[in-house]
């Protein structure tokens, strides 16, 4: 098959989508097609240093930056629509991520004129609690083109049960899919020393650590984890917390919250950790905490369960379901306390920790490995592509 990705931006300070659809595309492409990626060059602070325009041949994948245009919150490229016009029809089906953004109405439009099935991956955009945030704006651009993008999708793609469960009253009728996101696990076989991740932040040597990793933005739930760290820090000196991940608005915020709950020396701010460097802060924590008000999927936190360390999350983070029962993760509402108590039953207990460590490799290595997940994404193409062309424009 010919496989088609459409996304606003790879940049990596975009956080989970862009990594999940570069893998996503690589794995499949590993299992013998033909898969390409259309994008912008948009980076937060400006574009990548990439070449705009030209296929580039990254990791089994083609890949096709192209330059983004003004307004950047909708981050459009004018040059992305002919040359679209140009190749799309080639393609047996299209894998549109996120919404509201210039690729869904130009992908959308252009595979319903050609009659290409297309897929929508919403990335949580579905989800009441993210959908409600301006609403306005967003039911003006639903009113004129998303909704009728996702009416004639061939498929919704959830990464999680919950997500397709809270999702689909807005999905306008479009059937769903639940296919999960993977991890690969080659780099998490064999961690870089905790060492490494000291050196570069000597004020967590010797301490038990308490990692965050994640855009810092609102619905993190880092006004919830600051405070009960604080409450276990009182009385506990060893602990230390890192914060690590690109600011989305919210670091000021998270450092006032450390100096009100007196705790500005035990929190380290990191920025974005990548590769070896992402690895080593795994190995130096005891336990990693993501209480988020949203999550549809949660990348870093089956990293974080591919590395070995036990999990604490909210269950607002679509995947507790199976990472609970997995026995690898305690799971909370969105509340301080409940944090608080749960964060300091992991890091009481070195067997339950160390139990709940090998539980979640586990878990990953059953649920969320690239071999399983690609084969899951095949079927989902090849079943769209069996069900027929999209709908035609005319017709929609």
């Amino acid at each position: 098959m010919r496989i088609l990705h459409l996304i606003a931006t790879l940049a990596r300070e975009s956080g989970g989508p862009a990594q999940a659809c570069q893998e996503m595309a690589r794995a499949v492409a590993a299992r013998g097609h033909d898969v390409a990626i259309c994008t912008t060059n948009w980076a937060g602070d400006g574009v990548e240093a990439v070449p705009t325009n030209v296929p580039l041949r990254q990791d089994g994948v083609t890949v096709t930056y192209f330059p983004v245009g003004f307004p950047r919150s909708w981050k459009p490229s004018l040059a992305m629509a002919p040359a679209l016009r140009r190749d799309l029809p080639a393609f047996d089906v299209v894998h549109l991520h996120s919404l509201y953004m210039f690729h869904d109405w130009l992908g959308g439009h252009l595979c319903r004129r050609f009659g290409v099935p297309y897929i929508v991956r919403p990335h949580g955009m579905l989800d009441p609690y993210i959908r409600a945030r301006h609403r306005g704006r967003k039911r003006v651009t639903e009113l004129l083109f998303q909704n009728r993008v996702l009416r004639h999708a061939a498929a919704i793609h959830y990464t999680s049960d919950v997500e397709r469960e809270i999702s689909e009253p807005f999905a306008q009728g479009a059937p769903g899919r639940v296919v999960p996101l993977g991890v690969d696990l080659a780099g998490f076989d064999a961690l870089p020393p905790a060492a490494r991740f000291h050196e570069r932040f000597p004020e967590t040597r010797g301490r038990r650590i308490v990692l965050f990793l994640s855009r810092l933005h609102f619905k993190k739930g880092l006004d919830l984890l600051i405070p009960a760290f604080a409450r276990l820090a009182a009385s506990d000196p060893s602990l230390h917390l890192v914060i690590a991940g690109p600011d989305d608005g919210m670091l000021d915020q998270c450092r006032a919250w450390a100096r009100r709950d007196g705790v500005p020396e035990r929190v380290s701010f990191t920025g974005m950790l990548r590769g070896e460097d992402k690895l080593a802060a795994f190995a130096a924590a005891s336990v990693f905490a993501l209480p988020s008000y949203s999550e549809n999927f949660g990348i870093a936190v089956v990293e974080a369960m591919a590395a070995g360390l036990p999990v604490v999350i909210s269950d607002q983070v679509n995947i507790w379901r199976e990472v609970e029962a997995g026995g690898g993760a305690r799971v909370v509402g969105c509340d301080t306390d409940q944090l608080a108590q749960a964060l300091a039953t992991v890091l009481g207990d070195a067997a339950l920790a160390a139990d709940m460590a090998a539980k979640a490799r586990a878990t990953v290595r059953r649920l969320y490995h690239w071999d399983s997940v690609a084969a899951a994404l095949e079927e989902m193409y090849r079943d769209v592509v069996a069900g027929g062309r999209a709908a035609s424009l005319a017709a929609a």
